[in-house]
């Protein structure tokens, strides 16, 4: 499920395709839009205030339609980003890409990167904003790189970090 969630979001806002168009059958009134929003029951997705629904939502049942998309060939899902080293401009392994942080059920606002340790000790988390992470595919591969060197990453600020909330 967490992959899926993911790699749903990474394709979707990493790669800054365009906005998928709405169904006009979904949008209210023009007037509608005005109104102040109000805050809805338990249990049921908040709307955005174009009149459509936001990204993933936390809730005690689903209360919006299915949605199916297609995604285009060149995009990357989370699965496929979410372990790599990331590696500087040198081709030095600086740390490995642990997780992805979405907004509002909807936008990749941070990749969390491990730095440091041997073995998972002594490693630390820091939280790269998606767009300084550049993704490069050869030979059927895919790399993940920064503009960086491993100092700058060990000397980061601290993402609290925990694998298994």
């Amino acid at each position: 499920m967490k992959n899926l969630a993911l790699g749903v979001f990474l394709a979707s806002s990493v790669l800054a395709s365009p906005a998928l168009a709405q169904d006009k059958a979904a949008q209210p009134p023009a007037d509608a839009q005005t109104n102040q929003m109000k805050t809805p029951p338990a249990g049921t997705a908040m709307p955005t205030s174009a009149g459509g629904m936001g990204g993933m939502t936390m809730a005690d049942t689903a209360t919006a339609k299915i949605k199916f998309v297609t995604a285009k060939p060149a995009e990357v899902t989370s699965s496929k980003l979410v372990g790599k080293n990331l590696y500087n401009n040198k081709n030095e392994a600086i740390g490995e890409v642990e997780d992805l942080v979405i907004d509002n059920g909807k936008t990749v606002t941070g990749v969390v990167v491990s730095v440091g340790g041997f073995l998972g000790m002594g490693e630390r988390y820091v939280l790269v904003d998606p767009s300084s992470i550049f993704l490069h595919k050869a030979d059927g591969k895919l790399k993940a790189m920064v503009d960086t060197d491993k100092d700058a990453l060990k000397n980061a600020p601290e993402f609290k970090y925990n694998k298994n909330s």
